[in-house]
């Protein structure tokens, strides 16, 4: 059997651990609905209410902001199947003789210790899919896009293109 070769969807020859804003979507495995449900949709104000495990990947996101001391999370929301973040890295290549971590580092480290500190709470098989969207926001115009974007997201869930029933 012959498995279709996945298209790269990292920018070729473009540094990743350069300074700057980066928007990331980290999608569940098979786009299952795991980290919150959105109710009150319609006439009323839509709520997005983090399940266990939606709470525990959003505190594994913000935790990046301690583990790493040139990252920081500017804007995000924890949805049902995914996660949208502005993710900032502020590299000073004078700050040390360690290399810089590149946004992938940051990205591999956030879903693999999330995934572990699920296990317990009952999470079994993979919670994550494989890889992530990444696009590199070069403007304000973009950035201020973006952000909107996050944060009306629940409100427009029933027209994502992550939305499953």
């Amino acid at each position: 059997m012959t498995l279709a070769k996945r298209k790269p969807n990292r920018l070729q020859n473009y540094d990743y651990s350069n300074s700057g804003y980066y928007f990331v979507t980290v999608c569940t495995y098979e786009k299952r609905m795991l980290l919150s449900q959105i109710v009150g949709q319609g006439l009323a104000p839509a709520e997005n209410r983090l399940t266990e495990y939606g709470k525990i990947v959003q505190e594994e996101l913000l935790a990046l902001e301690n583990r790493y001391a040139n990252v920081r999370i500017d804007q995000f929301v924890v949805m049902p199947n995914h996660i949208h973040a502005i993710v900032v890295l502020q590299n000073d290549s004078a700050a040390g003789a360690s290399p810089c971590p590149t946004l992938s580092d940051v990205v591999c480290v956030f879903k693999s210790i999330a995934t572990r500190r699920c296990r317990p709470a009952g999470f079994k098989g993979k919670f994550f899919q494989t890889s992530y969207y990444d696009h590199i926001i070069r403007e304000r115009e973009d950035y201020e896009k973006i952000w909107e974007y996050i944060e009306y997201n629940p409100i427009k869930w029933n027209d994502d293109r992550f939305y499953c029933e």
